[in-house]
């Protein structure tokens, strides 16, 4: 089967290539995938800036069809809708994994990183990681529980937003979009940032029915916060465009005693003032993938249409086609690709 493969480190060494198919053993199942999303990730690995294990096949946001399960395996079947967890694999034995933050593990298997990945035809999960799809999600929605469950691990167990709190997103891409759903499913009132290359992802965000969408290059957001909270600043800010002047920004915005959090990765160290978090008492927090605490709700919100993960596809593609895709993806000439295998 073909697989999109990280065949070595360093900048790029991405390619199409021949995969074996791989078979389920004890306690595991093989998903056949219908559709897996690019993500920043998988930028990020192509760029030689996250951590991997080369060769590897790609992918992590995903979902598909049981093809098989292995030994052990008595409450799934072929043919079952699923979706599926990112870690494969932990230590279980560090304070991280009994406290149930396995995300955080030393030694943590991430699918599509370390363990071969979701844009292929083929994928092996442990059983405890696989989640079942609602009658109700579709193949779209479904390949990106994984984002949504991001999401809600960072608005909800990491940060605490709650009703009522003026939340500002920055960066319209797929995490804030979804980011901005889930506070806003929360209660919050989102205000979501944008610039002048973002115009198609701003049009996603005035459709979602946000209460305010700003392009950062035709408004003042600044203005407009202070503005709707009598010059006291954003409760909560989110920084989900992995730009240094996003951060920046977002520490003029946030209120004193307010609370960041950094969502999106900035591949490289940048400079920050960090008077502003001592002068203005700031809880600053940081937010990595998600554990198993947030997949269930990220279904539910997913199931009862308060998240439209869906709305942020712009298009399918075959693998065949990941090159552009992914080009397109990093340029934000599109908002979310998902690669559908190639057959037979």
């Amino acid at each position: 089967m073909l697989g999109v493969v990280k065949t070595a480190r360093g900048e790029g060494n991405v390619e199409l290539r021949e995969v074996p198919e791989p078979s389920a053993g004890p306690g595991e199942v093989k998903i056949s995938v219908r559709n897996a999303g690019i993500c920043g990730t998988d930028i990020h690995i192509f760029r030689n800036h996250y951590t991997f294990n080369p060769p590897v096949v790609l992918g992590h946001e995903f979902c598909g069809e049981i093809a098989e399960v292995g030994k052990d395996v008595a409450d799934l079947s072929p043919g079952d809708r699923v979706t599926c967890e990112t870690t494969a694999g932990s230590c279980g034995l560090c304070g991280y994994c009994r406290r149930g933050n396995y995300n955080l593990c030393n030694e943590r298997l991430g699918i599509g990183s370390i363990l071969n990945g979701a844009f292929t035809r083929y994928v092996i999960a442990p059983r405890r990681i696989v989640h079942r799809l609602p009658e109700n999600v579709d193949f779209i929605a479904g390949a990106l529980t994984e984002p949504v469950a991001c999401a809600v691990h960072g608005v909800i167990h990491i940060t605490g937003v709650k009703a009522g709190e003026v939340t500002v997103v920055a960066g319209p891409g797929p995490i804030g979009l979804i980011t901005a759903q889930v506070a806003q499913a929360e209660g919050a009132y989102v205000i979501l940032l944008g610039r002048d290359r973002d115009i198609s992802r701003l049009e996603i965000a005035r459709k979602l029915d946000l209460p305010k969408v700003i392009n950062i290059d035709e408004e003042d957001a600044e203005a407009f916060v202070s503005d709707l909270t009598g010059g006291v600043g954003a409760d909560v800010v989110f920084e989900c465009a992995g730009a240094p002047s996003a951060a920046r920004m977002l520490l003029n915005l946030v209120r004193k005693a307010g609370r960041y959090s950094q969502v999106g990765l900035m591949s490289t160290p940048f400079e920050i003032d960090w008077e502003q978090i001592a002068y203005k008492e700031l809880q600053v927090l940081g937010t990595f993938s998600q554990n198993w605490r947030d997949w269930g709700r990220a279904l539910e919100l997913m199931s009862q249409g308060k998240v439209d993960a869906s709305a942020i596809v712009s298009r399918q593609a075959s693998i065949m086609e990941w090159e552009a895709s992914f080009a397109n993806f990093e340029a934000a000439k599109e908002v979310k690709v998902l690669l559908q295998p190639v057959g037979d």
